[in-house]
């Protein structure tokens, strides 16, 4: 069994949800990244969503848009966040990895590089925004061979037969965005959400992660009722920036706000 479906199972049985940061590789530097990765774990983090910088995230507000460009301003590279999934697991064997972002980085190392090269450093899962299901099928077979996740989104305005495709195609769990518009954006509708997640559930197999609009421990909270997995990460990575200069403080200000919503979650 794949980490992230042992995950995902072991928190059935345990009646609990998913708590899934997302913060940028190499944000503010390369140095903070292992280290934080432990910090989540170590507040309750179930999975990790590793951002892979990009110049141009589309997908993504003021607030990881600056992520990505502090990490490439020290030049942090595809190869460099693998080694970064190497090192965390050299003493963490467990936690799930997910690598999220977009497609250029891993069209510029080769698919194939791409997929051993992740599956050896010891990467679970990959969520390429922009390159939806029916553009995987070349992709998903190299991803697949090497036992690979491929995560995609689900958007409110996913019709049903879509989502149906989505959910043969994804393996791991469905990211479903909860709100219209980028990463950072607007207030959650939690009942539109859950209703939003039965739908999904009626047509799709495989657990679903909420994220997009889930600030605090009381949103998370709220959403953990409705969903199998919470991820939060313009929240976190606003603290990152936060902390920029003093790079110390940041695991302490990360895990501050995960060990918050990872109790209300359990309540």
């Amino acid at each position: 069994m794949r980490r992230i479906e042992s995950c995902f199972q072991r928190l059935a049985d345990q009646k609990r949800k998913a708590l899934i940061p997302f913060v940028t590789a190499g944000d503010p530097v390369k140095e903070v990244t292992v280290p934080l990765m432990h910090a989540m774990v170590d507040a309750g983090a179930d999975i990790i969503e590793l951002g892979v910088p990009f110049s141009d995230p589309m997908a993504d507000g003021p607030v990881i848009q600056l992520a990505c460009e502090r990490a490439l301003a020290h030049n942090t590279s595809t190869r460099d966040i693998l080694d970064m999934v190497k090192t965390f697991r050299e003493t963490n064997a467990d936690t799930p990895v997910v690598l999220m972002g977009y497609l250029n980085p891993v069209e510029v190392m080769g698919y194939e590089a791409f997929a051993k090269a992740a599956a050896e450093a010891g990467v679970d899962g990959v969520l390429l925004v922009d390159l939806p299901p029916e553009e995987a099928l070349d992709v998903k077979p190299l991803m697949d061979a090497q036992g690979l996740d491929m995560i995609f989104l689900v958007a409110p305005t996913t019709s049903d037969a879509r989502i149906k495709l989505i959910g043969k195609a994804g393996s791991g769990y469905l990211y479903y965005v909860s709100l219209k518009g980028v990463t950072g954006s607007a207030t959650l509708n939690v009942d539109e959400v859950a209703s939003r997640v039965e739908t999904i559930r009626n047509l799709a197999q495989l657990p679903i992660g909420v994220g997009f609009g889930i600030k605090d421990a009381e949103s998370a909270q709220a959403v953990s009722r409705v969903a199998d997995g919470v991820v939060v990460g313009s929240a976190l990575v606003n603290q990152i920036a936060e902390n920029k200069d003093t790079p110390d403080a940041i695991n302490n200000a990360v895990g501050g706000i995960l060990s918050a919503m990872r109790n209300a979650m359990d309540q």
